[in-house]
């Protein structure tokens, strides 16, 4: 390398120069870019040694490359030194623009910190700018700053040049120019670490694209392969509840092709009684048993969960529903319920079921002496609502308080509520009740002692279908036990009552076909009158009276046919 002393610089020392500069450039990753930093220092600026200190993540040096003695490098490369003994050592020595030269006459102090070093032999200096074997001259280099300078950025590395060949301390030129090279280093080296953080979070975001990739193809298979229905709908909006998507198990259910499924909302598909039940669930997500449409008409009972699929910037957008055929669970389950709550031999209600029909209709409390003119003139059962054959809980009239105890029997809570009265006893005036017809059969213990229990069995089943065929849809024919059956009536006057049983005897002692022959029952009936301030058990006793002194009031031979 030239001294300043001469007067010119070779135009080959500027090529080599400009030579390594863009060598350093176009390194293609961050361990060549180091690397060529290091050998161009030796070959285009004339040092005999030359390393490459590496800033780390946690502050410390690392020696990343290392050119000119393949002993040295074997010995120092991929060790590390304390950032605190790098600041000492560039907080000392001389100044020589953005260089720190320390000389041999102070270097001794830094003998023995934690730097990676290489220590070179050599005779001592003969003259004042000659080089001397444990002179230190290092080159900071900084990333460009905000406004492009040298030394205004982060600090990425530190050049350790050794051993000029001409044996002699740079001078201004040699000075300048190791300078300039550590500020062209110091902006490859940035931009090697630019290209390389490009590098791993491009690869970091294929992984993720790969990963999503895979997730949305599992999603896809699991969806469509789903051995249950699976959806996904539109939440919120107009369009709240709109089918978007389905999978075959789901069309398969509901026996509908997927082009048909995507004109249709949930709320298409319910069953009327259910919409409440689909609301809930769709507004708040969770789970709810209900019955969706197919398209022969019929509907399926299904367990249906729905899931917000949440988007993070503009909130809930969808709803992932998961629909569970569960028809026949709730086949055994009404049937469990249906056996609970009925007789197993004749299929009527059983014991228990009548009296919570009966009590259903009943309060403890009894009904008051003055009422207002306008609710004397009403008929208190014109809303009872019939529609099955079970009894509803108590029918209110909004428009009169009746102030009731909210603990008592039959009773919701509610402070306005019909009452069950009975029609006069002295005369039929034309009131209407709710009629109990207790109905005990003559002459049924003979049948069972002389033709066996299947006989007996026969019979009662036969009685059981000729009174219910004999009354009125909502009326309730129930078993209470034995040979004993119970039929309420609602919005009977007296001689409807009377008449009704009349009609229903009539239908018992026709012959009955059992085990091959004809047999024949009577039947006595006692007719009881509900009303509230009675317990279903006092009305049914009430009635049980009646009926045996209807059953002692016929001379014993007309108590049955034969």
């Amino acid at each position: 390398m030239e001294t300043e002393s001469e007067p010119y610089v070779r135009l080959a020392s500027l090529r080599q120069l400009h030579q390594a500069m863009a060598d350093m450039n176009t390194a293609r990753s961050l361990a060549d870019t180091l690397q060529t930093v290091a050998d161009g220092v030796v070959g285009a600026l004339g040092y005999e040694l030359a390393a490459v200190n590496l800033v780390r993540a946690d502050g410390d040096l690392v020696v990343a490359a290392l050119a000119g003695n393949s002993a040295a490098e074997a010995l120092i490369t991929g060790r590390a030194g304390s950032r605190e003994s790098w600041d000492r050592r560039l907080n000392m020595g001389e100044r020589w623009g953005d260089l720190i030269f320390i000389p041999h006459t102070e270097g001794w102090v830094l003998d023995d910190d934690d730097v990676p070093q290489w220590y070179t032999d050599g005779p001592a200096p003969r003259f004042e700018d000659e080089w001397h074997p444990s002179d230190r001259l290092f080159a900071p280099m900084y990333a460009p700053g905000p406004q492009g300078g040298g030394t205004s950025g982060e600090l990425v590395g530190v050049l350790s040049v050794d051993r000029p060949r001409n044996g002699r301390r740079p001078g201004a030129w040699g000075r300048e120019a190791l300078q300039m090279y550590a500020f062209q280093a110091a902006i490859a080296i940035s931009n090697a670490r630019l290209r390389a953080n490009m590098q791993r979070a491009l690869v970091r975001l294929e992984r993720e694209q790969q990963a999503l990739r895979a997730s949305e193809e599992s999603f896809r298979q699991a969806f469509e392969y789903a051995p249950s229905g699976m959806a996904i709908a539109e939440m919120g909006g107009d369009q709240h509840g709109r089918i978007l998507r389905t999978n075959d198990a789901l069309c398969r259910l509901l026996g509908r092709p997927a082009s048909a499924m995507r004109r249709y909302a949930f709320s298409d598909l319910v069953h009327p009684e259910d919409i409440g039940t689909l609301l809930r669930t769709s507004a708040e997500g969770g789970r709810a048993e209900l019955r969706l449409g197919r398209r022969d008409g019929t509907y399926v009972w299904v367990s249906l969960r729905n899931s917000v699929v949440a988007d993070a910037a503009d909130g809930p957008r969808f709803l992932l529903t998961h629909v569970e055929d569960i028809e026949e669970r709730k086949r055994r389950e009404l049937q469990l319920a249906h056996r609970a709550s009925h007789d197993s031999l004749t299929g009527l209600p059983n014991s228990a079921e009548l009296r919570a029909r009966l009590a259903s209709r009943l309060c403890r409390q009894q009904p008051q002496s003055a009422l207002p003119a306008d609710v004397d003139s009403m008929d208190p059962y014109e809303s009872f609502d019939s529609h099955d054959a079970a009894y509803g809980p108590p029918v209110f009239d909004r428009g009169h308080d009746f102030d009731f105890p909210p603990d008592t029997e039959g009773y919701d809570g509610f402070d306005r509520h019909v009452h069950t009265v009975a029609p006069a006893a002295e005369f039929d005036d034309g009131a209407k009740g709710l009629a109990v017809l207790f109905c005990d059969l003559d002459g049924f213990k003979s049948i069972n002692d002389r033709f066996g229990h299947n006989a007996g069995d026969a019979v009662l089943i036969e009685v059981a279908r000729r009174l219910s065929n004999g009354v009125r849809d909502g009326d309730t024919v129930a078993r209470l036990g034995g040979d004993e059956f119970v039929i309420l009536a609602d919005g009977l006057g007296r001689a409807d009552a009377q008449d009704l049983a009349v009609r229903l005897r009539n239908e018992i002692i026709q012959p009955i076909r059992a085990e091959g022959r004809a047999v024949r029952v009577g039947a006595s009936f006692g007719i009881g009158w509900a009303h509230c301030g009675m317990t279903a058990d006092e009305v049914l006793k009430s009635a049980d009276e009646r009926m045996y002194v209807e059953k002692r009031s016929r001379p014993k031979q007309h108590r049955r046919a034969g």
